[in-house]
């Protein structure tokens, strides 16, 4: 008989990551963009399976309609670069583990119930995603599900309020129930916090945002970049009129609105895709970036979402030559919209018409906006003020731009009454 080589496998691990290592019943990583905190956890998450052949992990988020959206991708991209592709068989669906019972499955909380949930119970590990998002209700139903002996649960998550239920759990705030009835406590749980500055592995690029972002607006870079709360929520442009969901357009929808701002100096170029049904504003794609040559601007924006060649897309008339060359360039049906004194504003207010504003999740920078676009605030009384702050409104300002017709045709209607 020959003998069979032992594979060694090394994994680098941030020192930051250490306390996770210990065993503990609920395990948090929380901070800001670019930290490493999920690549972190989903390669401890391999590593058990490649350790355990019937290890069993289910990824929890509170939505999960598609998993083009969910971990899957990343359990992939690090399965191969581990080297160890030869130990998995990747599904359309799942991930499994060869020579065993080993699996990974992705559901989202909103999918189920207090029964359907117990089918969750033979699993080792909860790992949750965007936990941020996670209802009172999910936590109470998910934490005295995962059952088995040495089970345990992960939660990551980039803060937004003080208040979000995962907060409550790790501060002992929010009173929920393990295996048997039995009440959290401090000794179950374990949680570090991170950001960009303790990866040794960020990318330069990324430091070089977050550098942006931290001369341009501090607060901000404190919420986005080092994963403190947003303290500007009670500012917020949009409170309580957005959300985030998968969702598909149909064709009862009709066309897709597109509109584009440029970017100049620090800021981004950047376009977004609008659909509007019964009152609802749908935003399923954006895209942009810093720097963004015009001679590469049509090629970028058509290889993000190749519909942009043959739709019309409305642009920020302040640019014509700009404008001209793109139609001669790669989108020919791009047009200027006027401006006047008070668009904005009356553009702000149109948006806030609609019964709700629907974000994809995979809308990430439109999410960001979505948060920070806000109005003044008295920094004396901490008073919210009337103007708006022109910050974190380029994708915003595209928004307005896609929907001017509609704006304008308002306009016209409530001027003749």
């Amino acid at each position: 008989m020959t003998a069979q080589k032992a594979h060694v496998l090394a994994i680098d691990t941030p020192r930051w990551a250490l306390p996770l290592l210990n065993p503990k019943r609920i395990k948090g990583a929380k901070g800001g963009r670019s930290s490493g905190k999920s690549h972190e956890r989903i390669e401890s998450a391999v590593e058990a399976m490649i350790i355990d052949r019937d290890y069993q992990i289910v990824c929890i988020r509170e939505i999960q309609k598609s998993l083009k959206y969910s971990a899957k991708k990343l359990f992939e991209s690090k399965i191969v670069k581990m080297g160890v592709a030869h130990l998995f068989e990747i599904t359309q669906t799942e991930i499994r583990r060869r020579g065993g019972e080993g699996l990974v499955i992705f559901v989202g909380m909103q999918d189920h119930t207090a029964d359907s949930i117990k089918s969750l119970e033979a699993f080792d590990l909860a790992l949750c995603e965007e936990a941020q998002s996670l209802s009172k209700r999910s936590l109470e139903l998910l934490i005295p599900t995962i059952r088995k002996d040495t089970s345990e649960l992960w939660f990551i998550w980039n803060p937004d309020q003080p208040d979000d239920a995962v907060e409550l759990l790790f501060k002992g705030e929010l009173r929920v129930a393990d295996i048997e009835g039995r009440s959290l406590t401090g000794d179950d749980c374990e949680m570090i916090h991170v950001n960009y500055l303790e990866n040794p592995w960020c990318p330069e690029v990324m430091k070089k945002e977050a550098a942006k972002m931290l001369k341009r607006d501090p607060e901000a870079h404190a919420h986005v970049w080092l994963g403190g709360y947003n303290t500007k929520s009670k500012a917020q442009i949009f409170a309580g009129r957005w959300r985030v969901d998968e969702f598909e357009p149909v064709h009862a929808w009709g066309a897709p609105l597109y509109g584009m701002d440029f970017g100049f100096s620090n800021d981004p170029t950047c376009f977004v895709r609008c659909w509007i049904h019964n009152n609802v504003l749908y935003i399923d794609q954006d895209a942009g970036r810093t720097g963004l040559e015009l001679d590469n601007t049509a090629k970028y924006f058509a290889d993000a979402d190749p519909r942009v060649v043959k739709n019309a897309m409305r642009a920020d008339s302040s640019a014509p030559q700009s404008i001209s060359y793109l139609r001669r360039h790669g989108l020919p049906r791009i047009e200027g919209v006027k401006k006047w004194p008070g668009s904005v504003e009356e553009g702000v207010e149109f948006i806030k018409t609609f019964d709700e504003i629907v974000i994809h999740t995979r809308c990430k920078a439109m999410q960001d906006e979505a948060r920070l676009y806000s109005y003044k605030i008295d920094k004396r009384t901490g008073d919210v003020q009337p103007e708006i702050v022109d910050d974190f409104n380029h994708r915003w300002d595209a928004v307005r731009y896609a929907l001017q017709p509609i704006i304008k045709q308002k306009s016209i209607i409530f001027e003749s009454l």
